[in-house]
């Protein structure tokens, strides 16, 4: 996580996916919020912020990607078992706040319906093929080449990925997709946050190919490959994200691709409803209507019960030409994906 030199914020999320302290506890994932008795310090070198870690459940965890880790938060300091005013964690805690307090899922599905969901993007392990061109089509444009050396995310392409991602977390900004922009330096807007900076690096800011280079090209077929844990935040994307004028962004752990998907109230994307599915290097953007996220979210609905899932599963819309597979993680694993 240092090493990639992401930067933790009040409000951000941590999947840890095992009990904190080794034992058998529910408290699995972790919140972060500013120390409610450390204040921030100015320093020669600019203002340190100390943050707590605040462990939570599963099914916490799922409310504050769906909605936002603030509010969640916020329904921990009203219930002292779970943390209370100073939001202290008790590794013996067995029951969610929803558990000890069932109007809190209210709450919570009240504010996913009138806020959606503030997570704008993820980390994952994901993949995306062009199904309107043969796969031995050397002109393929995920993996476009000079000499022997694979083409890469640009500099400029993960800039404006990060871009998204941050402006998704400004609450009531416009959706816009920032244009890329050859007069930015140092990947840094002028209206950046400086409290954030953005948890899609990437190893690849330096371009092997020229951005300019890279063409944006129309596709007619695609097929979205994920493995279980991000395919189950789809129906967030859907309906916290896309359904609320948003987008949402999947950045591959496992190679230099990404996948953001698009409402048709999002500005300076290159996908249109026109041509919904449009790539730019390894950049997919996929555009959906209204209606058409409707119609995904009822047959997606079995990604929401993944204790009943079995993999692979496979979902297809043929009059839109989109192919969704849930696949093992060993598939994303595999130096041969």
């Amino acid at each position: 996580m240092w090493a990639q030199e992401n930067t933790f914020c009040s409000g951000d999320h941590v999947s840890w996916h095992s009990p904190l302290d080794n034992s058998e506890s529910r408290i699995q994932h972790m919140l972060l919020t500013e120390d409610p008795q450390m204040q921030p310090v100015q320093t020669p070198f600019g203002v340190v912020t100390f943050l707590q870690i605040v462990g939570v459940c599963t099914e916490e965890l799922h409310s504050a990607q769906q909605w936002n880790g603030q509010g969640i938060l916020e329904l921990l300091r009203t219930v002292p078992v779970a943390g209370g005013p100073w939001l202290i964690t008790d590794m013996r805690r067995g029951e969610t706040i929803f558990e000890i307090d069932p109007h809190l899922q209210e709450r919570v599905d009240k504010g996913i319906e009138t806020d959606g969901s503030n997570l704008s993007g993820v980390s994952a392990k994901c993949a995306w093929d062009d199904l309107s061109r043969p796969p031995e089509d050397d002109e393929d444009s995920r993996s476009i080449c000079i000499g022997t050396q694979p083409r890469r995310l640009s500099g400029k392409d993960t800039e404006q990925i990060r871009e998204t991602l941050r402006r998704g977390l400004e609450i009531n900004s416009k959706p816009v997709l920032p244009p890329i922009n050859p007069q930015r330096q140092n990947g840094l807007a002028h209206d950046r946050a400086p409290s954030r900076k953005d948890s899609l690096e990437s190893d690849s800011s330096t371009a092997i190919i020229p951005h300019e280079l890279i063409r944006t090209r129309q596709l007619e077929s695609v097929h979205l490959k994920f493995n279980q844990e991000s395919g189950a935040l789809i129906p967030l994307c859907l309906r916290g994200r896309l359904l609320h004028g948003r987008h949402f962004t999947y950045k591959s752990i496992t190679g230099d691709m990404a996948i953001t998907f698009v409402s048709t109230g999002v500005e300076g994307a290159f996908a249109t409803e026109e041509h919904p599915y449009a790539a730019h290097g390894p950049w997919l953007q996929i555009l959906l209507t209204e209606e058409f996220v409707e119609k995904m979210l009822e047959d997606l609905e079995d990604l929401t019960s993944p204790e009943e899932f079995k993999l692979p599963k496979e979902y297809s819309w043929p009059e839109k030409k989109l192919k969704v597979s849930i696949l093992p993680d060993m598939v994303f694993d595999s130096p041969l994906h």
